[in-house]
């Protein structure tokens, strides 16, 4: 299926991408518009921003739309959460995203090393506004409420896709848990959030159900874009919704009670994250 002209972008160069690109190396880091092939990261890297990735690159679940590699991860760097707050200082960040991996290996999810990154963000870069996009946990409660005591300002933790077609392009997840992880993120007066990509075969039923399902959840923000296919790979893409397409799904979802809700083609979870709200 050939790939829309709204989807296309121009090939990052600028002095800043540069510039964001050289401090996340320097410092050892990996940020999940590199390595999940983020369509966004030309706009995001130019305006000094990025969204890092914990706990290394290599996931222990094979979500079958990812283009993060999976298998063994290696082990937890404990020194990363330092280098991240460090890496952020330097470059002068107002608001920074960490999102991860999966890493069902470690018994608490790596829930501790986020609400380390969260502390030495907190503690290098005051005043800086800190987003968690996190995995489920594998419903570990006691987990999360490790990562709310880090009292990020928000805590993202994204559906992916709707309910239909979860299990088979998620196998390792589970739809209620996923709900469920953000029920409890909002009844601890944590902001929350949550996305999911369209595209696979989808009905427009079943984006409808998904965006009430999380709108019964009380899930605050809300992000949707446009699957696209990164490896050959990968599941090929149904439909290409237009523009147009995902103005009216925002509208829905605003008429719904998000307070803020992104949509578009090119939309991914921390998409003008810091201007949210």
């Amino acid at each position: 299926m050939r790939k829309p002209d709204w989807l296309k972008v121009r090939i990052p160069s600028s002095a800043e991408f540069k510039r964001v690109k050289g401090a996340v190396e320097r410092h050892g880091l990996h940020t999940v518009c590199r390595e999940a092939r983020c369509p966004n990261i030309a706009e995001c890297f130019h305006s000094g921003t990025a969204t890092f990735l914990i706990l290394g690159d290599t996931c222990t679940r094979n979500c079958l739309y990812c283009n993060i590699k999976h298998g063994t991860p290696a082990r937890v760097d404990e020194s990363e959460p330092e280098r991240l707050a460090r890496a952020a200082a330097e470059l002068g960040l107002h608001y920074v995203v960490i999102t991860s991996v999966a890493r069902d290996d470690l018994p608490d999810g790596g829930a501790g090393i986020f609400a380390r990154a969260i502390e030495c963000l907190r503690r290098e870069v005051p005043g800086c506004g800190v987003e968690v996009l996190i995995p489920d946990l594998r419903g570990d409660w006691k987990a999360l409420e490790h990562i709310i005591r880090a009292r990020p300002d928000v805590i993202n933790h994204n559906m992916e896709v709707v309910k239909p077609l979860f299990k088979f392009l998620r196998p390792e997840g589970d739809f209620g848990i996923s709900l469920d992880l953000l029920r409890h993120v909002h009844d601890r007066g944590i902001v929350s959030k949550s996305g999911f990509m369209i595209g696979f075969g989808e009905s427009r039923e079943d984006i409808l159900e998904l965006i009430g399902a999380l709108a019964q959840v009380n899930c605050q923000r809300l992000t949707i874009g446009q699957y696209q296919q990164p490896t050959a790979g990968n599941p090929h893409v149904s439909r290409y919704y237009s523009p147009a397409d995902f103005d009216d799904f925002k509208e829905i979802a605003r008429r719904m009670g998000f307070a803020s809700v992104e949509s578009g083609p090119l939309v991914r979870s921390s998409y003008r994250a810091a201007g949210a709200g």
